[in-house]
């Protein structure tokens, strides 16, 4: 059975700050290739929102890291996820669209794959790194995987999945040569003396695991090179909130809090201090020396420990597939492991003319036009399953 809708339907979930940026690039190369009364509907954040996504739950409703964590939230999540495909069956979509969130997609793209209703999957899981019993659940669930990693589409071709490489939009919208000063004129900071920009992460538990230990490393820091400057950038209102009781506790940090503006305070920085995930890729390429840091309950983390292959975390060492920047996890980032790291990554220039020429390489290879790449595979999907 055809299930193409007239006009065309595309479902889509996306359930973390980087599938919400992914999404919204895909879904501004669907709206140059689909018809304009294309609708677009799901679960999503602000970025989709802005491209004209009509989302019936928020992306933040699915917004939870670490297995102990999620514990409290499962209800809540398990009762989107089906009376999300409740509406899917009922109404079936011209494709459904899972952008990342492996955990929430993959159950709801298995159901709807079984329904007739065509799949595809935006970011491969990292079962290169960890967890790869779930290529079984990739084999049923998905049609057509879209992955941001070149070496992806062959470990997906030989489990039998269509795959494309489609690039990351980061690299795409982050320019080759950054411009520091510029984004230094812009947050008002002066362009002499050195500047480091210090990223705990979002969340609530991010912030309480490894602020703490930050903020006590900038102080040290502080303290060594009485000269530098400090940005935090706080994504949101509740976010400045939660990190108000820990600028409180160190008010003589020469620490500038900005009002989002992540890659602008990234940007404007010589060296980055910030918690594992995405936004270390969006440090590399910006051409940032760095340090990589995070700390989970311990459960998590035994966990994630076991069931993991590879000797890093970061993006950045993933990808170049050996350590260039240092991660200090878990029990080992103290501040004063973090502070003598991060002073290291500021004041080795030997080091950053290395870093630079391997994270310009890295970003060329990255740079793939994202959105029309992704857009067009989603069109073959979809030009597969028209009636002949």
């Amino acid at each position: 059975m055809t299930l193409i809708t007239n006009p065309l339907r595309i479902a889509m979930v996306a359930g973390e700050p980087s599938g919400d940026l992914l999404a919204a690039s895909l879904l501004g190369g669907l709206k140059e290739r689909l018809p304009a009364a294309t609708q677009y509907s799901g679960v999503g954040g602000p970025r989709m929102k802005a491209a004209g996504f009509d989302a019936h739950w928020p992306m933040d409703k699915l917004t939870v890291r670490g297995y102990v964590e999620a514990l409290r939230h499962i209800p809540e999540i398990l009762g989107i996820r089906n009376e999300l495909k409740r509406q899917l069956l009922a109404e079936p979509p011209s494709v459904f669209i899972g952008v990342d969130a492996p955990d929430f997609n993959f159950g709801l793209e298995h159901a709807l794959r079984d329904a007739g209703i065509p799949t595809v999957h935006f970011v491969c899981p990292s079962i290169w790194a960890w967890r790869g019993g779930r290529i079984k659940k990739i084999v049923k669930a998905v049609d057509h995987m879209l992955c941001v990693f070149p070496f992806e589409t062959a470990l997906m071709e030989k489990a039998g999945v269509a795959a494309t490489y489609v690039g990351h939009p980061l690299a795409d919208e982050i320019p080759i040569e950054p411009d520091t000063a510029g984004a230094r004129r812009e947050l008002g900071l002066g362009e002499d003396g050195p500047v480091i920009a210090v990223l705990p992460g979002s969340r609530r538990s991010e912030i309480s695991l490894i602020g703490p230990t930050f903020f006590d490393a900038m102080e040290l820091m502080q303290l060594r090179e009485p000269g530098v400057r400090f940005l935090m950038p706080a994504a949101n209102p509740a976010l400045r909130e939660l990190l108000q009781p820990l600028v409180a506790a160190h008010p003589h940090l020469n620490l500038t809090i900005t009002d989002g503006r992540a890659q602008t305070a990234m940007t404007a920085a010589d060296a980055i201090l910030v918690k594992s995930g995405t936004v270390t890729l969006e440090a590399a390429l910006l051409k940032k020396p760095m340090v990589i840091s995070y700390k989970v309950p311990w459960l998590t983390g035994q966990i994630m420990k076991r069931q993991g292959y590879l000797p890093y975390v970061g993006l950045p060492n993933i990808l170049a597939g050996r350590f260039v920047v240092p991660e200090i996890l878990q029990h080992f980032a103290t501040p004063e492991a973090l502070a003598d790291a991060t002073l290291k990554q500021l004041n080795d220039d030997a080091n950053r003319r290395t870093l630079t020429e391997i994270f310009t390489e890295m970003h060329h290879v990255l740079r793939q036009n994202t959105a029309q790449r992704a857009a067009e595979a989603v069109e073959r999907v979809l030009e597969s399953r028209r009636p002949r």
